[in-house]
């Protein structure tokens, strides 16, 4: 067993957690079944089709056209004189 391996045995949750977040991971399956078990998601589902096919279509296709670009760059804080 490595020092790395005896450090996390017995933890509940690893110290180090490499390429994916298993903490993250969870609290987001966790997250997701308590809204899929509290809302009313078929509503929902029926509330975005009609955004998409309404008035907000086009202001709905440029939000993800924006974030599918990814975060802007941080912008230059002001000079200071």
């Amino acid at each position: 067993m490595t020092k790395q391996e005896q450090s996390n045995a017995g933890a509940t949750t690893p110290k180090v957690e490499g390429e994916g977040s298993y903490t993250g991971a969870r609290r987001y399956n966790d997250r997701l079944q308590k809204h899929i078990e509290d809302e009313d998601v078929e509503a929902q589902a029926e509330e975005a089709k009609r955004a998409l096919q309404g008035e907000e279509r086009e202001e709905l296709q440029e939000a993800e056209r924006q974030a599918k670009r990814g975060p802007l760059p941080p912008r230059p804080a002001p000079s200071q004189r």
